[in-house]
């Protein structure tokens, strides 16, 4: 079952991009405390996730960041990965989320079995925003190629001041 408003985000072990390699963190440190724009994709590199998802988050995360404290980015993929989709989406405001293992998707409730197209266990497409670790707004797009619950505009309109 995903996660819903009002259900705290769980604490699961992630990976962080760091100037010099994968970085250990939690979800609690990047939660606490802070208004959080999290976003998850099936996949660095794939199509719709670099031609139409992070594009918008990446044109508008100055207006993302104005009401957010954060903008993050997760997808099941290794630290390297996402360093290098970071560099080819210039997406240097966003905070990247490498969730190897798929642990943070399955504990979120977004785990989707990609195997029949040769990629394992995957994210579904979503963005939540989280008060201090409380979901405050999750939206989930299911049809292949559209992002739209999930989509930067969708959630600016959902961020309140």
């Amino acid at each position: 079952m995903p996660i819903s408003v009002g259900d705290k985000i769980p604490d699961v072990s992630i990976k962080t991009v760091g100037p010099d390699g994968p970085e250990d963190t939690s979800t609690q440190e990047v939660f606490a405390g802070k208004r959080v724009v999290l976003f998850g994709v099936p996949g660095a590199f794939t199509p719709g996730c670099s031609n139409t998802h992070m594009p918008g988050f990446v044109i508008k995360a100055d207006k993302v960041l104005e009401k957010a404290d954060t903008l993050a980015c997760m997808a099941v993929n290794d630290a390297f990965v996402m360093r290098a989709w970071q560099k080819d989406q210039n997406a240097q405001a966003i905070l990247m989320l490498a969730d190897g293992n798929a642990e943070l998707a399955r504990a979120l409730g977004m785990e989707k079995d990609a195997s029949g197209a040769g990629m394992g266990i995957r994210s579904l497409r979503f963005a939540l925003i989280a008060e201090d670790g409380v979901v405050s707004y999750v939206g989930i797009d299911t049809e292949r190629g559209v992002v739209d619950k999930s989509s930067v505009d969708t959630v600016l309109a959902h961020l309140k001041n």
